[in-house]
């Protein structure tokens, strides 16, 4: 990370500390604005933020005589060590654990089947429609990057017009879709990067399946390690009755750790760090002070919205970047067509699995009304996955730069497209993203549908599986109606069972109190 020649001249000698001042600087001015923004809900903090980057770029390239728009050099690996852990470990630290979990299998529909098939859809109809717009020199592991690094979503702007408490269904399943999504995105980067092109066939597309797998399974395994080892030390040795400082140092640094194992193993650590918040959030919360975890709840948040709004001034200020947009030497007819091919891919990658995997979830949850995805909900998770961001630019420029610089045209193109594809759907599906919903969700008080979590009655939920007291017939009619139950209602089953395994053998070992008060 370096300062742009023309700060860098009039720094002198502190050419890595004027460059960084004036981030800072403009960091703030994005939280002033924004701020003066807050109730106008049309534009969002990315939005402002990228707004104020293109501003910011404008000046600087003023006063560097057209040289360049930047004030810092941006790097994949500032953003995947620094930036990435905080965002991701937050989303696992406050996610509403009941609603994820009873959602789980929809989630994991959306976040890990729906990358596929939308990554697929990408990569292939880019491989067809590039070539024919005129656009060459891509090699087959840059279609398959394509498919990836398109298919990361970024859903920040539906949150911020979704009301949790108003539609806890829908907004958990664009929230939840949203963290998996980027997790199974970089997840299949990584395994695409491994594979040998040369030889593209269904054993590949196994490999990379099984590849995929271990990663995903390995790193979820690392993160809930690392979290119920957090809990057990500061459970076992009670920091808090000397320094709450150090309850929330153990925090930080165990979950910073457990990131960069995972990266040093060569495993996901966005998978990992993500767990290992949930498990912090569902035992280490309980096990620490209560100003603790007061300060922990703000503090994950302050850090996670710093880096984001970090990332997307970035983008905006590298949208003017005149070296990139000179060296990727695109005609405009075929600049144009390539956005919309891109554009155009993503919209239908989004619907080939939102749709018919909501009809699938429907059939899955049809004895719950609760979990009912609807046709207006539908086409609301279709929109939310519409807007790319972070992760996205963050794996263009891991595929298409070295340290964000690239001398290759076509690399070039690729990451200025990259950033096109942000701004636009960021700007233009964010502006209309408020109209659409209350459109589709008029405000309304919250429906019956919404309302109940559960048409079972608790006392169903709770039956053991077998009794010691009772005989062997009853014990076999419970068993044939918990089966019964398990093949109707898989989730909410499931999800029983896990408590009573919790409240009986995890929280008194891992601590928490038998009836959930997690932060979320």
């Amino acid at each position: 990370m370096g300062a742009e020649e023309g700060l860098s001249n009039l720094a002198g000698g502190h050419a890595d500390v004027v460059p960084i001042t004036l981030f800072v600087a403009v960091l703030c001015l994005c939280l002033v604005v924004g701020h003066l923004l807050e109730e106008n809900r049309w534009v969002n903090e990315s939005i402002t933020a990228i707004i104020i980057g293109c501003i910011s770029g404008t000046i600087i390239l003023l006063c560097s005589k057209w040289k360049s728009s930047h004030i810092l050099r941006f790097s994949e690996e500032l953003f995947f060590i620094y930036l990435l852990p905080p965002i991701i470990f937050n989303a696992g630290f406050q996610v509403k654990k009941k609603q994820f979990f009873h959602n789980f299998l929809t989630i994991m529909l959306f976040g890990v089947v729906g990358v596929f098939i939308s990554a697929s859809i990408i990569t292939v109809g880019s491989w067809w429609l590039f070539p024919k717009l005129g656009f060459l020199g891509l090699t087959p592991r840059d279609f398959l990057a394509i498919g990836t690094i398109f298919s990361s979503t970024d859903t920040v702007c539906t949150l911020q017009v979704l009301h949790q408490d108003e539609t806890p269904l829908l907004y958990s399943l664009v929230f939840g879709e949203g963290v998996v999504n980027d997790a199974t995105s970089v997840v299949l980067f990584n395994a695409v990067q491994k594979i040998d092109v040369s030889r593209l066939n269904w054993s590949s597309a196994l490999r990379i399946f099984g590849d995929f797998l271990y990663l995903f399974s390995t790193s979820t395994l690392l993160g809930i390690a690392a979290g119920l080892l957090t809990a057990a030390t500061l459970k076992t040795l009670y920091f808090g009755r000397h320094s709450t400082v150090r309850e929330i140092a153990m925090m930080v640094l165990m979950a910073y750790l457990s990131y960069m194992l995972a990266e040093l193993c060569e495993l996901s650590g966005i998978l990992t760090v993500f767990f290992c918040g949930v498990l912090m959030s569902h035992y280490v919360w309980h096990n620490v002070t209560e100003s603790s975890r007061i300060t922990t709840r703000h503090l994950f948040a302050t850090m996670s919205f710093i880096a984001e709004t970090f990332i997307f001034l970035y983008v905006g200020m590298d949208a003017l970047d005149i070296e990139k947009w000179k060296m990727s030497k695109l005609s405009i007819g075929t600049g144009f067509g390539v956005y919309g091919s891109l554009v155009s891919l993503i919209l239908l990658g989004r619907a080939a699995f939102v749709f018919p995997l909501s009809v699938l979830s429907n059939y899955m949850n049809r004895s719950t009304s609760s979990s009912s995805i609807t046709l207006n909900h539908q086409v609301v998770i279709w929109w939310a996955g519409l807007m790319r961001g972070a992760v996205s630019i963050a794996l263009a420029f891991k595929q298409f730069t070295y340290s964000g610089v690239t001398s290759d045209p076509v690399n070039a193109a690729m990451v200025t497209s990259t950033i096109v594809i942000v701004l636009f759907s960021t700007l233009v599906f964010g502006f209309l993203t408020k109209p659409l919903i209350n459109f589709l969700l008029p405000q309304v008080s919250r429906s019956a549908l919404e309302r109940g979590e559960s048409k079972v009655p608790d006392e169903h939920m709770t039956l053991p599986l077998l009794s010691f007291e009772e005989s062997a017939a009853e014990n076999l009619s419970r068993a044939k109606d918990n089966l019964s139950m398990l093949m109707e209602r898989p989730v909410y089953t499931i999800h029983s069972y896990w408590r009573r395994f919790d409240d009986a053998y995890m929280r008194p070992i891992f601590g928490g109190p038998r009836t959930s008060r997690s932060p979320c």
